[in-house]
């Protein structure tokens, strides 16, 4: 029979969480707290988040425009930037939209805007396994998750109908995924990250077919870096779309959106 942890205060919970180099101890510890079913599970959580594990995977669940994204083991994490990218496609969308959720991950982006629109047909596709098995959980009912890489899994039916196409494609440069915080370098997928040379080689296989899978007006929203922005915007304006930078300082996140001309 098990025996029983001894029950952990906040106070010590903070200490432990600082200790292991979480800057945000206190609202983890809460978060923690309101998650363990009992002793035994918020001491095994606070191991695994002390072990460097990131705290969406501990508690199963990262909070994203508001919802609660399931987040499964080894799938990229949803980042708060990101929710501006979200934004800035609920803006574009027309009232009866067809969106595409291209590198999924969790679903979060497709799932955040599908929620926000009243009339949506959502696609979303990913190359990894396990997200996509997540990313299923998350869609619901709302679309449909496909297996595979970018558009390749995709309805050929939607040729020409996109109106939103989101593409949170990998644009960390090979060279610098190594100097990424140990919590996305080691726990989360290297496709998920690895961008390539200057970071843009996935924005470049999107953009190459882009413009065949929008609908006239449809605009393509990927994020990026500020240093990347402008390469970034040259990128996407290759590929025969009106291309321009939006940024948002709260949030530190630069997107660039592509629309093709009506």
């Amino acid at each position: 029979m098990q025996r029983s942890a001894p029950p952990l205060t906040f106070s010590t919970l903070v200490t432990r969480l600082r200790a292991a180099g979480c800057v945000f101890a206190e609202d983890e510890a809460e978060l923690l707290l309101a998650a363990a079913a009992d002793p035994n599970g918020l001491a095994a959580m606070v191991e695994r988040r002390a072990a460097g594990l990131p705290l969406e995977h501990v508690l199963g669940w990262a909070e994203f425009c508001g919802l609660r994204i399931a987040v499964d083991p080894g799938v990229f994490v949803p980042r708060r930037r990101t929710e501006f990218l979200v934004r800035q496609a609920a803006a574009l969308a027309p009232g009866r939209a067809v969106v595409v959720d291209l590198c999924c991950g969790t679903g979060a982006l497709g799932t955040a805007l599908a929620s926000s629109l009243s009339e949506v047909e959502l696609h979303a596709s990913d190359v990894e396994p396990a997200a996509v098995r997540c990313a299923r959980r998350n869609v619901g009912g709302l679309g449909t998750v496909y297996e595979g890489d970018l558009f390749e899994p995709l309805p050929r039916s939607l040729r020409g109908r996109v109106d939103v196409l989101l593409a949170n494609v990998p644009y960390v440069p090979t060279e610098d995924v190594e100097l990424l915080p140990a919590e996305a370098r080691v726990h989360e997928p290297r496709v998920a990250l690895d961008g390539g040379g200057d970071g843009l080689d996935v924005l470049r296989r999107v953009v190459a077919e882009a413009a065949d899978w929008l609908a006239p007006g449809g605009s393509l929203l990927v994020e990026t870096s500020e240093r990347q922005a402008v390469r970034a915007e040259r990128t996407v304006g290759g590929g025969g779309l009106a291309a321009r930078v939006v940024v948002s300082e709260e949030l530190y996140a630069t997107v660039v959106i592509g629309t093709r001309p009506r």
